[in-house]
């Protein structure tokens, strides 16, 4: 079965930058499509970003120019790169390879003066 490990998140103030990772084990991740979501208290969860086995990326409107998701298969990682970031951000974020609906556990981003 495979596993999604993430990084911690962390509390940062707005306009500050944060990069989340997630690691996936027992799978050959260089063939996968793996994706981010995050989910705020009394929100549907919604998709983020997400990146092709083959590199190809698509994000969500309202985080499009300030975070960037990409891929090291060497150590089948996928990151996150949040930057520019907004009171709105605060969330739980979740890695995801939707090909095998796994998730991974979770993460609290806060960002607050």
């Amino acid at each position: 079965q495979v596993r999604l490990v993430e990084s911690e998140g962390g509390l940062v103030q707005p306009g500050g930058s944060l990069r989340l990772s997630c690691h996936a084990s027992r799978i050959i991740f260089s063939v996968v499509n793996m994706e981010w979501h995050r989910q705020a208290p009394g929100k549907q969860r919604e998709l983020v970003a997400s990146i092709s086995s083959s590199g190809t990326t698509n994000y969500a409107d309202h985080v499009k120019g300030r975070f960037t998701i990409s891929r090291d298969n060497a150590l089948s990682t996928v990151y996150l790169q949040m930057n520019s970031l907004k009171p709105e951000d605060t969330a739980v974020y979740y890695c995801s390879l939707p090909e095998l609906r796994a998730w991974g556990q979770g993460t609290q981003v806060t960002v607050s003066s």
